[in-house]
Formats: C-alpha cells, structure tokens, sequence
C-alpha cells in the first residue's frame, strides 16, 4: 500500500512532467534569454533580444534573436530599412545595441572597449557597396595594406598577396589603379582585400548592388569559395534573384523584427526553382582555383583570433 509520502512525490512527478510539456521548446537560435550562454559551441555570431532604436518611432533592430554556426553562408534580406544594415553595424561595433546581447566566437562585444574595436576588426572581412578602396594605390597595395595594418611581415606579404589575386581574378591587375578597374574588377579588390587574412568571420553589406547581372554572379562565385574554406559568411543583399539561386540560409527582416529564418530559403519563400541547379552549373565553371580548407590546429587558432581585442 502507497505511503502518504511517495503518493506526495509521486504527484510532485506528475506536476514536473506537466510543466515541461506545457513549456514552449526554443528551436536553436530563436529567441531566448539575452544573458543565457551560447546555444551551440559552433556559433560565430550569437544575437539574443538585441533591439536598436533611432529615434521613439523607428527601430532598426528589435527583439532580434539568432545564432550563425561556423561555415554558415547567410543571406539578410528585406526591403531598404528592414534592418539589415543595422545588424552589420552592430557586428562591426559602429554602434552598440540598447538592450540585448551580442556574442561573436562566444565573446561579448559589450566588453570590447573602444580602444580594442581596431583589433577586434582587423579579424572580420567586410566587403561594402561602394568598394573603399584606397584611390592613390595599385591594387596589389590595396590587398597588401589589409596585412600591413595586422603587422604581417613582408614574407607574409610577398606570398599571401599573389595568391588571393589569383583566387579573385586579378593577377594580371595588380599595378592598376581603382580608377582603371570596371566596377565589377573593383569589387574583386574589395573581396580580395576582406579574405586575404582569411578571417573567421566575412560581412558583406549589399556587394552587388552596383554591378550588372553578369559581374554579380562572378561576385558570389567568389563568396561562395570562400564560404568552402570554412569562413562563415553573412550577406545583407536586396539581389533577389541571387538568393533564389543560391539557396542558402535566409533571414528576412521586416521593421526590424526577424519575421523568416529558413535553411535553404529564397528571398520571398518562392520555392525552389530550376536556377539553383544552374547557379551550381555556373560555380563548377568557373575558372579560378579554390583555396585550400584550413588544417584541424589553424581553425583551433582561428577561434583565438578575437583575443587581442578583449584582453586588457
């Protein structure tokens, strides 16, 4: 016969077990506490109840939770003003969220002062629009100049520059100036110049969004080989066509708020279409060389690449 004391535990039991099914899971990278450790040991980027505002009425980011693992490739999408372009600034440190918590290879950004962010950055790749590239150098010292600020040597140098331009197409550029590049040669630079570290961590803010169809597509080639290497890759476009072909992990943005996060996504959830097929037809086409995955000890060493920004 059931004693007072194991019918009380056994109805403590059957509350526990009604709690916890009555308790919502959250999927990896949903919403969750801002201060919880990460959801994953992989994740590069980790965004929890992070929230932006301009001004009373206009927020560029809010309550915007997610998680990118190493060797994502991630497309951002929606329409001018959704928020894209404040999550990049976020990650760049350009300004700092008002409420919420973002984590980048499992370090709190909160942390870096300002005195650090030059060094927090010099581990991020970042690709823009409008290519900033330095107009009085050659496209060699364009690249070069992205070592120089990190204190490589000039055997470094010598043997890391060559090699990115012939990954990127521009071996045969590296004494012009920006000036002489068409638009899409310039971008080149601009990818070239962003990877030749080989950061951990590539931002790329609407980097075909001055280039024809045809010089896109060679842009994206590029991102895509790199994102092989096992850099993780986060791209804030408005190129839905590209999205559509690529079919890789999408998060749409409306005012703000994260409204779609799909594995294999399209720009407006179209499903998919024969074009992916043809973008892969295009990348196994295309004539430059891949470059080399990194060894088991460099990706344990590049997790560590963010250190300098957070030591004291």
């Amino acid at each position: 016969m059931a004693t007072p004391s194991s019918n009380s535990a056994r109805h403590r039991e059957a509350r526990e077990r009604a709690r916890q099914a009555a308790t919502p899971r959250v999927r990896e990278g949903a919403a969750g506490p801002a201060g919880g450790r990460p959801s994953h040991p992989n994740a590069v980027i980790e965004f929890r109840g992070v929230t932006k505002k301009y001004d009373s009425t206009h927020a560029g980011v809010s309550d915007a939770s997610f998680s990118v693992h190493r060797g994502d490739f991630l497309f951002l999408v929606g329409q001018t003003g959704a928020g894209k372009s404040t999550l990049m600034k976020l990650l760049l440190k350009e300004m700092e969220p008002d409420s919420g918590l973002i984590r980048v290879a499992g370090r709190d950004l909160s942390e870096i002062t300002r005195k650090k962010v030059p060094y927090y950055r010099r581990n991020l790749g970042v690709v823009f629009q409008d290519f900033k590239l330095l107009p009085n150098r050659t496209v060699h010292d364009n690249v070069a100049y992205a070592l120089q600020v990190t204190g490589a040597s000039r055997k470094q140098i010598r043997s890391q520059v060559p090699d990115i331009l012939r990954l990127t197409g521009l071996s045969t550029k590296l004494h012009n100036y920006p000036h002489q590049l068409s638009g899409g040669e310039q971008q080149r630079v601009s990818v070239a110049r962003a990877f030749v570290n080989h950061p951990p961590l590539l931002l790329a803010d609407e980097p075909t969004g001055n280039l024809d169809p045809d010089t896109t597509i060679g842009i994206m080639q590029l991102l895509y080989r790199i994102n092989k290497t096992g850099t993780t890759v986060v791209v804030a476009t408005h190129d839905e066509g590209m999205v559509n072909r690529m079919r890789r992990r999408v998060i749409e943005l409306s005012a703000g708020r994260i409204i779609r996060d799909e594995i294999a996504g399209g720009y407006g959830g179209q499903p998919q279409s024969e074009s992916t097929a043809e973008f892969g037809a295009l990348l196994r086409d295309e004539p430059a060389p891949a470059p080399q995955r990194r060894t088991r000890r460099e990706s344990a060493a590049a997790s560590s690449l963010f250190d300098d920004a957070f030591s004291d």
